[in-house]
């Protein structure tokens, strides 16, 4: 999708006055076997590009403090975790990473049931070959590995919380005579500076921001006034709560 798109739920959020627990950012670098190459290779955004997005269209509109955001797309090392949580994750997902550490060896028949290595399949003969209670020691440790080095970088840092971790603490090279943190290349943006009157917010976003609340409206007008009843009741019980 478009972050414009996202915009306009996160509209319909704040006009409503009811938001999501948590929304999960899956990066275009993630895929599955069963999916035909061009669309693993070619669909989809980056994680990072989707991640910066969500994370400063809620700051912006106020509601990051409510909504948990999740990201996933080839988390694989400490480090992955770590670019993740300063970009504004607060949890990332690991599939890829975790099915190596099983024994995948992408033999890219996940939708065939003839997965050699009995991953993903439900032939008896072929699951044989998938002994859980060594691989699942083999998942475990390599998780327990992953997570120990993401908290040794920001121990390096010197946090001992990932809250405190941001894009100032990490830095990467542009070019041979350029390099910049990420704080410098996705700049964060004011909390609730989209919904401020004093336009606080850089300029771009701004305007994306505004054209994207046309589309709020139509959707809204699309939904018709029954539905928007049970939206208004839904948001008087759960505040009931």
């Amino acid at each position: 999708g478009y972050g414009e798109e996202f915009m306009a739920l996160v509209h319909a959020m704040v006009e409503t006055g009811i938001h999501p627990d948590f929304v999960t950012i899956d990066g275009g670098e993630g895929g599955t076997g069963a999916a035909p190459p061009e669309f693993s290779n070619r669909v989809g955004a980056p994680l990072i590009e989707g991640l910066v997005i969500v994370d400063r269209v809620l700051v912006g509109a106020g509601l990051r403090d409510k909504v948990r955001v999740i990201c996933s797309g080839k988390i694989v090392t400490g480090f992955d975790i770590v670019r993740a949580l300063a970009l504004g994750a607060d949890v990332c997902n690991a599939a890829r990473a975790m099915m190596f550490a099983l024994g995948c060896i992408q033999a890219l028949k996940c939708d065939t049931n003839k997965c050699p290595t009995g991953i993903t399949t439900q032939d008896a003969s072929l699951m044989a070959g998938l002994d859980v209670p060594t691989k699942s020691v083999r998942v475990a440790r390599f998780h327990k590995k992953t997570t120990d080095k993401a908290f040794g970088i920001m121990g390096a840092m010197g946090y001992d919380n990932p809250i405190q971790v941001t894009g100032r603490n990490v830095v990467e090279r542009l070019s041979p005579t350029r390099s910049a943190s990420l704080e410098e290349i996705y700049p964060t943006i004011p909390a609730g500076s989209l919904v401020s009157t004093h336009a606080e917010a850089p300029v771009h976003m701004m305007a994306i921001w505004d054209h994207s609340r046309l589309l709020t409206k139509k959707r809204m007008s699309d939904v018709g006034p029954a539905s928007l009843s049970v939206i208004s009741a839904l948001r008087s019980e759960k505040f009931a709560h």
